[in-house]
Protein backbone atom coordinates (compact mmCIF):
# COMPACT_ATOMS: atom_id res chain seq x y z
CA UNK A 1 0.00 0.00 0.00
CA UNK A 2 1.21 3.48 -0.86
CA UNK A 3 -0.22 6.76 0.49
CA UNK A 4 0.42 10.02 -1.34
CA UNK A 5 -0.47 13.36 0.23
CA UNK A 6 -1.46 15.80 -2.52
CA UNK A 7 -2.77 18.90 -0.72
CA UNK A 8 -3.30 20.31 2.77
CA UNK A 9 -5.87 23.04 3.36
CA UNK A 10 -4.25 26.35 4.26
CA UNK A 11 -6.86 27.24 6.93
CA UNK A 12 -7.25 23.83 8.60
CA UNK A 13 -5.51 20.46 8.84
CA UNK A 14 -7.69 18.91 6.14
CA UNK A 15 -5.79 16.75 3.65
CA UNK A 16 -6.38 15.43 0.13
CA UNK A 17 -4.49 12.28 -0.69
CA UNK A 18 -4.64 8.90 -2.38
CA UNK A 19 -4.03 5.32 -1.29
CA UNK A 20 -2.81 2.81 -3.87
CA UNK A 21 -3.50 -0.87 -3.22
CA UNK A 22 -3.46 -3.93 -5.45
CA UNK A 23 -7.21 -3.43 -6.01
CA UNK A 24 -7.04 0.21 -7.08
CA UNK A 25 -6.77 3.83 -5.93
CA UNK A 26 -8.66 5.21 -2.93
CA UNK A 27 -8.97 9.01 -3.05
CA UNK A 28 -9.03 10.60 0.38
CA UNK A 29 -10.86 11.85 2.33
CA UNK A 30 -13.03 8.78 1.85
CA UNK A 31 -16.19 7.33 3.36
CA UNK A 32 -16.44 3.53 3.36
CA UNK A 33 -19.93 2.00 3.11
CA UNK A 34 -20.35 -0.76 5.67
CA UNK A 35 -20.84 -4.23 4.17
CA UNK A 36 -21.02 -6.13 7.45
CA UNK A 37 -21.79 -9.65 6.18
CA UNK A 38 -20.40 -9.40 2.61
CA UNK A 39 -23.18 -7.05 1.52
CA UNK A 40 -24.00 -3.38 1.92
CA UNK A 41 -27.58 -3.77 3.13
CA UNK A 42 -30.22 -3.11 0.50
CA UNK A 43 -27.81 -2.40 -2.36
CA UNK A 44 -26.67 -4.59 -5.24
CA UNK A 45 -22.96 -4.59 -6.05
CA UNK A 46 -23.95 -3.20 -9.48
CA UNK A 47 -25.58 -0.19 -7.82
CA UNK A 48 -22.55 0.33 -5.60
CA UNK A 49 -20.30 0.16 -8.64
CA UNK A 50 -22.42 2.28 -11.01
CA UNK A 51 -24.31 4.72 -8.76
CA UNK A 52 -22.52 5.15 -5.42
CA UNK A 53 -19.02 4.35 -6.74
CA UNK A 54 -17.09 3.94 -3.47
CA UNK A 55 -13.36 3.29 -3.77
CA UNK A 56 -13.55 0.94 -0.78
CA UNK A 57 -16.14 -0.81 1.38
CA UNK A 58 -15.92 -2.37 4.84
CA UNK A 59 -16.52 -5.95 5.97
CA UNK A 60 -16.79 -7.22 9.53
CA UNK A 61 -14.49 -9.94 10.82
CA UNK A 62 -16.74 -11.06 13.69
CA UNK A 63 -19.82 -11.50 11.51
CA UNK A 64 -17.99 -13.09 8.56
CA UNK A 65 -16.20 -15.49 10.91
CA UNK A 66 -19.55 -16.68 12.28
CA UNK A 67 -21.38 -16.69 8.95
CA UNK A 68 -20.66 -17.90 6.29
CA UNK A 69 -17.45 -18.98 8.04
CA UNK A 70 -13.81 -18.69 7.07
CA UNK A 71 -13.68 -22.06 5.27
CA UNK A 72 -16.37 -20.96 2.82
CA UNK A 73 -14.63 -17.63 2.14
CA UNK A 74 -11.30 -19.36 1.57
CA UNK A 75 -12.89 -21.88 -0.81
CA UNK A 76 -14.36 -18.95 -2.76
CA UNK A 77 -10.89 -17.44 -3.11
CA UNK A 78 -11.38 -14.62 -0.61
CA UNK A 79 -14.05 -12.04 0.10
CA UNK A 80 -13.60 -10.11 -3.17
CA UNK A 81 -14.51 -13.17 -5.23
CA UNK A 82 -17.13 -14.45 -2.78
CA UNK A 83 -19.17 -11.23 -2.98
CA UNK A 84 -18.29 -10.20 -6.54
CA UNK A 85 -16.55 -6.97 -5.57
CA UNK A 86 -13.46 -6.02 -7.55
CA UNK A 87 -12.48 -2.86 -5.69
CA UNK A 88 -10.97 -2.35 -2.22
CA UNK A 89 -12.17 -3.88 1.05
CA UNK A 90 -11.23 -3.09 4.68
CA UNK A 91 -12.04 -5.46 7.53
CA UNK A 92 -12.28 -4.40 11.15
CA UNK A 93 -10.91 -6.81 13.74
CA UNK A 94 -14.12 -7.65 15.58
CA UNK A 95 -13.03 -5.63 18.61
CA UNK A 96 -16.07 -3.37 18.45
CA UNK A 97 -18.46 -6.32 18.22
CA UNK A 98 -16.77 -7.92 21.22
CA UNK A 99 -17.28 -4.60 23.06
CA UNK A 100 -20.96 -4.64 22.14
CA UNK A 101 -21.38 -8.19 23.51
CA UNK A 102 -20.69 -7.00 27.05
CA UNK A 103 -23.14 -9.46 28.58
CA UNK A 104 -21.73 -12.56 26.90
CA UNK A 105 -17.97 -12.04 26.68
CA UNK A 106 -14.95 -12.26 28.98
CA UNK A 107 -11.80 -10.28 28.26
CA UNK A 108 -8.42 -11.52 29.48
CA UNK A 109 -4.78 -11.10 28.50
CA UNK A 110 -4.77 -14.04 26.12
CA UNK A 111 -7.86 -12.88 24.24
CA UNK A 112 -11.63 -12.73 24.45
CA UNK A 113 -14.16 -15.49 25.13
CA UNK A 114 -17.54 -14.69 23.61
CA UNK A 115 -20.79 -16.33 22.61
CA UNK A 116 -22.25 -16.12 19.13
CA UNK A 117 -25.29 -13.86 18.83
CA UNK A 118 -26.62 -16.38 16.28
CA UNK A 119 -26.71 -19.66 18.21
CA UNK A 120 -24.99 -19.01 21.55
CA UNK A 121 -21.95 -21.14 20.68
CA UNK A 122 -18.65 -20.31 22.42
CA UNK A 123 -15.67 -18.81 20.58
CA UNK A 124 -12.28 -17.35 21.42
CA UNK A 125 -10.55 -14.44 19.66
CA UNK A 126 -6.84 -13.75 20.14
CA UNK A 127 -4.62 -11.22 18.37
CA UNK A 128 -3.07 -14.11 16.46
CA UNK A 129 -6.19 -15.89 15.25
CA UNK A 130 -7.87 -12.60 14.35
CA UNK A 131 -4.90 -11.85 12.08
CA UNK A 132 -5.26 -15.31 10.56
CA UNK A 133 -9.00 -14.82 10.06
CA UNK A 134 -8.48 -11.46 8.33
CA UNK A 135 -5.79 -12.96 6.10
CA UNK A 136 -8.30 -15.63 5.08
CA UNK A 137 -11.03 -13.06 4.44
CA UNK A 138 -8.52 -11.29 2.21
CA UNK A 139 -9.28 -7.58 2.72
CA UNK A 140 -6.85 -5.02 1.32
CA UNK A 141 -6.63 -3.30 4.73
CA UNK A 142 -6.83 -5.27 7.98
CA UNK A 143 -7.02 -4.00 11.54
CA UNK A 144 -5.24 -4.85 14.77
CA UNK A 145 -7.21 -6.64 17.48
CA UNK A 146 -8.07 -4.13 20.20
CA UNK A 147 -10.44 -3.53 23.07
CA UNK A 148 -12.97 -0.76 22.52
CA UNK A 149 -13.76 0.85 25.88
CA UNK A 150 -17.26 2.13 26.65
CA UNK A 151 -18.26 5.71 27.43
CA UNK A 152 -18.16 6.82 30.15
CA UNK A 153 -15.14 4.82 31.22
CA UNK A 154 -13.19 4.84 34.48
CA UNK A 155 -9.67 6.24 34.01
CA UNK A 156 -7.90 3.22 35.50
CA UNK A 157 -9.89 0.82 33.34
CA UNK A 158 -9.18 2.90 30.22
CA UNK A 159 -5.47 2.89 31.06
CA UNK A 160 -5.31 -0.89 31.63
CA UNK A 161 -7.30 -1.51 28.47
CA UNK A 162 -5.06 0.77 26.41
CA UNK A 163 -1.90 -1.01 27.54
CA UNK A 164 -3.47 -4.38 26.79
CA UNK A 165 -4.42 -3.12 23.32
CA UNK A 166 -0.75 -2.16 22.85
CA UNK A 167 0.41 -5.62 23.96
CA UNK A 168 -2.12 -7.19 21.60
CA UNK A 169 -0.75 -4.97 18.81
CA UNK A 170 2.74 -6.35 19.39
CA UNK A 171 1.34 -9.87 19.11
CA UNK A 172 -0.51 -9.00 15.90
CA UNK A 173 2.68 -7.66 14.34
CA UNK A 174 4.73 -10.66 15.46
CA UNK A 175 2.19 -13.04 13.94
CA UNK A 176 2.01 -11.18 10.63
CA UNK A 177 5.79 -11.02 10.39
CA UNK A 178 5.98 -14.82 10.19
CA UNK A 179 2.72 -15.49 8.35
CA UNK A 180 2.78 -15.53 4.52
CA UNK A 181 -0.12 -14.01 2.55
CA UNK A 182 -2.91 -16.37 1.47
CA UNK A 183 -3.80 -14.68 -1.82
CA UNK A 184 -1.97 -13.07 -4.74
CA UNK A 185 -2.24 -9.51 -3.44
CA UNK A 186 -0.83 -7.64 -0.47
CA UNK A 187 -2.67 -6.63 2.71
CA UNK A 188 -1.99 -3.44 4.65
CA UNK A 189 -2.14 -3.52 8.45
CA UNK A 190 -3.43 -0.63 10.61
CA UNK A 191 -2.99 -0.47 14.42
CA UNK A 192 -5.63 1.33 16.51
CA UNK A 193 -5.25 4.21 18.96
CA UNK A 194 -7.30 3.84 22.16
CA UNK A 195 -7.50 5.74 25.46
CA UNK A 196 -11.17 6.69 25.85
CA UNK A 197 -11.64 10.46 26.26
CA UNK A 198 -8.53 11.02 28.42
CA UNK A 199 -6.05 13.34 26.74
CA UNK A 200 -2.95 11.86 28.35
CA UNK A 201 -3.97 8.31 27.42
CA UNK A 202 -4.79 9.28 23.85
CA UNK A 203 -1.40 10.97 23.59
CA UNK A 204 0.41 7.90 24.97
CA UNK A 205 -1.49 5.56 22.67
CA UNK A 206 -0.94 7.70 19.57
CA UNK A 207 2.79 7.78 20.29
CA UNK A 208 2.91 4.01 20.75
CA UNK A 209 0.95 3.39 17.55
CA UNK A 210 3.08 5.87 15.59
CA UNK A 211 6.24 4.06 16.71
CA UNK A 212 4.93 0.75 15.37
CA UNK A 213 5.72 1.96 11.86
CA UNK A 214 2.56 0.64 10.18
CA UNK A 215 1.58 1.91 6.73
CA UNK A 216 -1.60 3.48 8.12
CA UNK A 217 -3.19 4.14 11.50
CA UNK A 218 -6.67 4.07 12.99
CA UNK A 219 -8.43 5.77 15.89
CA UNK A 220 -10.93 3.64 17.81
CA UNK A 221 -13.10 3.97 20.89
CA UNK A 222 -14.89 7.13 19.74
CA UNK A 223 -18.48 7.63 18.59
CA UNK A 224 -19.55 5.37 21.48
CA UNK A 225 -21.76 7.94 23.21
CA UNK A 226 -19.37 10.75 24.07
CA UNK A 227 -20.28 14.37 23.19
CA UNK A 228 -19.12 15.44 19.74
CA UNK A 229 -16.77 18.04 21.20
CA UNK A 230 -14.91 15.34 23.12
CA UNK A 231 -14.60 13.29 19.95
CA UNK A 232 -13.11 16.27 18.13
CA UNK A 233 -10.72 16.98 20.99
CA UNK A 234 -9.42 13.40 20.93
CA UNK A 235 -9.09 13.42 17.14
CA UNK A 236 -7.09 16.64 17.25
CA UNK A 237 -4.67 15.30 19.87
CA UNK A 238 -4.12 12.07 17.96
CA UNK A 239 -3.78 13.66 14.50
CA UNK A 240 -1.08 15.98 15.82
CA UNK A 241 0.97 12.89 16.75
CA UNK A 242 0.28 10.32 14.04
CA UNK A 243 2.63 10.57 11.02
CA UNK A 244 1.58 13.02 8.31
CA UNK A 245 2.70 10.69 5.53
CA UNK A 246 0.30 7.89 6.48
CA UNK A 247 -3.51 7.72 6.26
CA UNK A 248 -5.60 8.20 9.41
CA UNK A 249 -8.82 6.26 9.83
CA UNK A 250 -11.46 7.30 12.40
CA UNK A 251 -13.53 4.19 13.03
CA UNK A 252 -17.32 4.25 13.18
CA UNK A 253 -17.86 7.96 12.50
CA UNK A 254 -20.38 9.36 11.89
CA UNK A 255 -22.91 12.06 10.92
CA UNK A 256 -22.14 14.26 7.90
CA UNK A 257 -21.21 17.07 10.28
CA UNK A 258 -18.93 14.76 12.32
CA UNK A 259 -17.17 13.80 9.10
CA UNK A 260 -16.54 17.37 7.95
CA UNK A 261 -15.31 18.48 11.37
CA UNK A 262 -12.93 15.52 11.59
CA UNK A 263 -11.66 16.07 8.05
CA UNK A 264 -10.73 19.57 9.21
CA UNK A 265 -8.66 17.97 12.00
CA UNK A 266 -6.67 15.76 9.62
CA UNK A 267 -8.70 12.52 9.36
CA UNK A 268 -8.64 10.74 5.98
CA UNK A 269 -10.95 7.71 6.28
CA UNK A 270 -14.39 7.08 7.80
CA UNK A 271 -17.03 4.37 8.06
CA UNK A 272 -20.45 4.26 9.68
CA UNK A 273 -23.73 2.33 9.41
CA UNK A 274 -25.69 5.57 9.78
CA UNK A 275 -26.43 6.27 6.09
CA UNK A 276 -27.73 2.75 5.45
CA UNK A 277 -29.46 2.16 8.80
CA UNK A 278 -31.15 5.56 8.82
CA UNK A 279 -32.21 5.12 5.19
CA UNK A 280 -34.10 1.94 6.05
CA UNK A 281 -35.97 3.94 8.70
CA UNK A 282 -36.88 6.72 6.28
CA UNK A 283 -34.25 9.35 7.16
CA UNK A 284 -32.52 11.04 4.24
CA UNK A 285 -29.38 13.15 4.44
CA UNK A 286 -29.26 16.16 2.13
CA UNK A 287 -27.12 19.25 1.68
CA UNK A 288 -29.80 21.34 3.41
CA UNK A 289 -30.56 19.06 6.35
CA UNK A 290 -32.20 15.74 7.21
CA UNK A 291 -35.61 14.58 6.00
CA UNK A 292 -37.97 12.06 7.60
CA UNK A 293 -39.57 10.92 4.37
CA UNK A 294 -42.37 9.18 6.27
CA UNK A 295 -43.84 12.53 7.37
CA UNK A 296 -47.15 13.53 5.77
CA UNK A 297 -45.69 16.88 4.69
CA UNK A 298 -43.93 15.12 1.80
CA UNK A 299 -47.12 13.41 0.53
CA UNK A 300 -47.60 15.84 -2.38
CA UNK A 301 -44.05 17.24 -2.63
CA UNK A 302 -42.87 16.49 -6.14
CA UNK A 303 -39.45 18.10 -5.73
CA UNK A 304 -36.29 15.97 -5.97
CA UNK A 305 -34.89 14.29 -2.86
CA UNK A 306 -32.12 16.89 -2.56
CA UNK A 307 -32.95 20.55 -3.17
CA UNK A 308 -29.53 21.08 -4.76
CA UNK A 309 -30.51 18.61 -7.46
CA UNK A 310 -27.84 16.13 -6.38
CA UNK A 311 -29.00 12.68 -7.42
CA UNK A 312 -27.30 9.34 -6.89
CA UNK A 313 -29.84 6.93 -8.35
CA UNK A 314 -30.68 6.15 -11.97
CA UNK A 315 -33.95 8.12 -11.82
CA UNK A 316 -34.59 11.47 -10.11
CA UNK A 317 -37.31 10.25 -7.74
CA UNK A 318 -39.48 12.75 -5.91
CA UNK A 319 -40.14 13.04 -2.20
CA UNK A 320 -43.80 12.21 -2.79
CA UNK A 321 -42.96 8.97 -4.59
CA UNK A 322 -40.45 7.87 -1.97
CA UNK A 323 -42.91 8.64 0.84
CA UNK A 324 -45.52 6.54 -0.99
CA UNK A 325 -43.11 3.59 -1.15
CA UNK A 326 -42.45 3.78 2.59
CA UNK A 327 -46.16 4.12 3.36
CA UNK A 328 -46.85 1.05 1.21
CA UNK A 329 -43.96 -0.81 2.86
CA UNK A 330 -42.35 -1.42 -0.53
CA UNK A 331 -38.72 -2.49 -0.19
CA UNK A 332 -37.80 -0.32 -3.18
CA UNK A 333 -38.27 2.69 -0.89
CA UNK A 334 -35.54 1.48 1.45
CA UNK A 335 -33.33 0.69 -1.52
CA UNK A 336 -33.68 4.16 -3.07
CA UNK A 337 -33.15 5.82 0.32
CA UNK A 338 -30.02 3.72 0.94
CA UNK A 339 -28.48 4.56 -2.42
CA UNK A 340 -29.33 8.22 -1.88
CA UNK A 341 -27.72 8.39 1.57
CA UNK A 342 -24.59 6.50 0.51
CA UNK A 343 -24.34 8.69 -2.57
CA UNK A 344 -24.68 11.80 -0.44
CA UNK A 345 -21.93 10.69 1.95
CA UNK A 346 -19.61 9.97 -1.00
CA UNK A 347 -20.56 13.31 -2.61
CA UNK A 348 -19.74 15.05 0.66
CA UNK A 349 -16.21 13.64 1.05
CA UNK A 350 -15.45 14.04 -2.65
CA UNK A 351 -16.57 17.66 -2.60
CA UNK A 352 -14.49 18.17 0.55
CA UNK A 353 -11.51 16.82 -1.38
CA UNK A 354 -12.18 19.22 -4.25
CA UNK A 355 -12.41 22.13 -1.80
CA UNK A 356 -9.16 21.14 -0.08
CA UNK A 357 -7.40 21.11 -3.44
CA UNK A 358 -9.04 24.42 -4.42
CA UNK A 359 -7.98 26.00 -1.10
CA UNK A 360 -11.40 27.03 0.25
CA UNK A 361 -12.36 23.96 2.31
CA UNK A 362 -12.79 25.77 5.63
CA UNK A 363 -15.21 28.34 4.23
CA UNK A 364 -17.23 25.65 2.44
CA UNK A 365 -17.23 23.41 5.54
CA UNK A 366 -18.62 26.17 7.75
CA UNK A 367 -21.44 26.78 5.27
CA UNK A 368 -22.25 23.08 4.95
CA UNK A 369 -22.28 22.47 8.71
CA UNK A 370 -24.88 25.25 9.15
CA UNK A 371 -27.01 23.95 6.29
CA UNK A 372 -26.94 20.31 7.32
CA UNK A 373 -27.69 20.96 10.99
CA UNK A 374 -31.42 21.21 10.33
CA UNK A 375 -34.42 18.90 10.19
CA UNK A 376 -36.53 19.72 7.14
Amino acid sequence: MKFTLHNTDKNSKARAGSIQTDHGVIETPIFMPVGTVATVKGVHQRELRDDVKPDIILGNTYHLYLRPGIDIIEKAGGLHKFMGWESNILTDSGGYQVYSLSGTRKIKEEGVDFKSHIDGSSHFFTPENVMDIQQSIGADIIMAFDECTPYPCDYDYAKRSMHMTHRWLDRCIAYLDKSPPKYDFSQAFFPIVQGSTYKDLRKQSAEYIAESGAVGNAIGGLSVGEPAEEMYAMSEIVCDILPEDKPRYLMGVGTPINILENIALGIDMFDCVMPTRNARNGMLFTAHGTINIKNKKWEDDFSPLDEMGITFVDTEYTKAYLRHLFAANEYLGKQIATIHNLGFYLWLVRTARERIIAGDFEKWKSMMVKQMDKRL
